[in-house]
């Protein structure tokens, strides 16, 4: 998938650590993690709002304790059971994608058409 890292840093998701003397953006690993979770959330139609708030969620763990962990955690918990149901909306309608893909598919295969 081919994804606009300025697009995400316009939208102050991610960050470049530094730049280059030449101007080239320098991202560390952490940026290219939270850049990994932006990935992952795109496909499911998470918002840029939700991805904002689902990196702070992940942002303050390290450093939480007590009520505002368990806050925390009941909002990564929020975040896990969309992205759950998402995934599964997801593989349902690629369940029916396939079913009309094979009715053709087995038409060609009656009728001796060309192979896949």
């Amino acid at each position: 998938m081919h994804v606009h890292i300025r697009h995400y840093e316009e939208a102050g998701l991610i960050v470049p650590s530094a730049r280059s003397e030449g101007g080239f953006r320098l991202y560390t690993e952490p940026d290219l993690d939270r850049l990994a979770v932006v990935k992952r959330m795109k496909p499911l139609g998470f918002t840029l709002d939700e991805m904002r708030d689902l990196l702070a969620v992940l942002d303050a763990l390290g450093t939480a304790t007590g009520p505002d962990r368990d806050m925390l955690l009941d909002r990564l918990g929020m975040f896990h059971t969309a992205a759950a149901t998402r995934v599964a909306a997801l593989r349902d309608q690629l369940a029916v994608a396939e079913g009309v893909a094979d009715t053709p598919r087995a038409k060609l295969d009656h009728h001796g058409g060309p192979a896949a």
